[in-house]
């Protein structure tokens, strides 16, 4: 591997080989798997080896084969021309919307099995291993509901705004889409993301562990024009209430300073109105607070004097700590970060280079650093962040690494502006015990065995 540096760029050439990656297999996890996920990789692994030994070739050459098709002959994809280099294509049009290609309708989000009872009240999660950039797709964006999701008519919908105002308002969505609107990217996670993992290891791949988070573009009218619209108690309103019209009644508080500050009344997303089970017609965006915070489906604002202190944040949502205590009102996500490629379920094929890759955020703002180790933490390298780094967004990262066929542990690990350090598992649990569920931010390790198969475990 050669470097050529051009001021602080890292430009590479490449002089190895460079290593090929075999994709997490999809839509993998029956009821069994979920309650054994290492049996469930030793059962993926084991019948892609019988499949290549049927054919007299090994795992990897049979990957081999079949990604270098190449004979003496030459490459018929090269010499022969395919009918699409030969014919007239689908007209203008064809798909009113467009869909994304057929070879590429694996990546789905995905139901973990027996997560919970209905999945009108569980999560599906975002395929983060099949990802590029910062933005998730809206229709790879992880969804968490309590009773399900509606497609709600916008021309019935209705915004109240009460409680400590002057004038009580009602907004019609056109009301609300004429107001001044402005249009930001933000990650949202929900504060469950991760939780499976607080006492061990528990599912195999990066979808699993961490797809519980999603970044988009949101647009809408700031919070704050409509609390002024309706003219708030400055001198005693210390909280809102934002409750969505689902049939969960989810009610969440937003302290007065938080709600003014950057939460926006969102009917957009990714340019375009949002999609129904992620809160159309209307949502509430609190940047840098847990998902449930946003509430989807958003009815009413209530401004008060003190918290609500409703079932989703008195006994949901809270943290049971080492000494038995719950602790509340802990809505912010620290900062976080994950290898998403190369990460569990996939299998390096070949020494030489690959490109390691994955995201970092902060819910306090924007991320300063992202160190990869490839040793389990004994050593670290810095990554290169790849723009925009924007605050409590995203941030994509990116390190070279060259792999000489031995047993590695991938980890990468994060610092926001703040300076605040993503920590280690031991570090966590020694703050938070093991018994918790929400907000998961622990240093996620990836072991690479020698066959190329990388496995989820906990290190460090």
């Amino acid at each position: 591997m050669k470097k050529k540096v051009f001021g602080e760029k890292h430009v590479t050439t490449l002089s190895t080989r460079l290593g090929r990656l075999m994709k997490a297999p999809e839509n993998f996890l029956s009821q069994e798997d979920a309650k054994e996920p290492t049996q469930m990789r030793r059962k993926f692994l084991a019948a892609s080896a019988a499949t290549a030994a049927g054919a007299g070739l090994s795992l990897a050459g049979a990957a081999r084969a079949a990604s270098n098709p190449v004979s003496g002959a030459g490459d018929p994809n090269i010499l022969q021309l395919p009918p699409h280099s030969v014919g007239l294509g689908m007209p203008v049009a064809a798909n009113g919307y467009g869909m994304p290609s057929q070879f590429e309708q694996g990546l789905q989000r995905r139901e973990s099995p027996g997560l919970t009872r209905v999945s009108a009240a569980s999560v599906a999660f975002t395929p983060l291993q099949g990802t590029f950039g910062i933005i998730t797709p809206s229709g790879l964006h992880f969804e968490r509901h309590h009773q399900g999701w509606w497609d709600i008519d916008p021309s019935k919908h209705r915004l109240m705004i009460n409680g400590m105002v002057k004038t009580a308002k009602v907004y019609t969505m056109d009301d609300l889409m004429r107001l001044p609107s402005v249009s930001r990217i933000h990650f949202i996670e929900c504060g469950a993301n991760t939780a499976m993992e607080w006492g061990n290891v528990a599912v195999p791949t990066v979808q699993y562990t961490h797809g519980m988070v999603s970044c988009s573009e949101f647009t809408g009218v700031p919070l704050s024009v409509l609390l002024d619209d309706a003219g708030y108690d400055k001198k005693n309103g210390k909280y809102i209430l934002a409750e969505g019209a689902d049939g969960s009644g989810m009610t969440r508080t937003i302290a007065i300073d938080r709600a003014r500050d950057d939460v926006i009344v969102a009917y957009g997303m990714n340019g375009e109105m949002l999609r129904p089970e992620n809160g159309y017609p209307l949502r509430l965006v609190v940047p840098g607070i847990q998902g449930v915070s946003w509430v989807k489906w958003l009815r009413r604002i209530e401004v008060g004097d003190q918290k609500w202190a409703t079932k989703d944040e008195a006994i949901h949502y809270v943290d049971l700590m080492p000494d038995g205590m719950h602790r509340q009102y802990s809505g912010m996500q620290e900062a976080k970060s994950v290898i998403t490629s190369p990460s569990g379920g996939q299998i390096l094929l070949d020494k030489g280079f690959y490109n390691i890759t994955g995201l970092a955020w902060s819910g306090r703002g924007k991320i300063k650093r992202v160190d990869v180790s490839t040793d389990g933490g004994i050593n670290w390298r810095t990554a290169r962040l790849e723009t925009p780094v924007l605050t409590k967004a995203f941030t994509r990262f990116n390190i070279d690494w060259s792999w000489n066929g031995k047993p590695a542990i991938l980890q990468s690990r994060c610092i926001d502006d703040t300076n605040y350090v993503q920590p280690t598992v031991h570090q966590l649990r020694a703050v938070r015990g093991t018994r918790s569920i929400y907000h998961n931010n622990m240093i996620q390790s990836w072991r690479i065995a020698e066959s190329g198969e990388v496995g989820n475990v906990q290190v460090g």
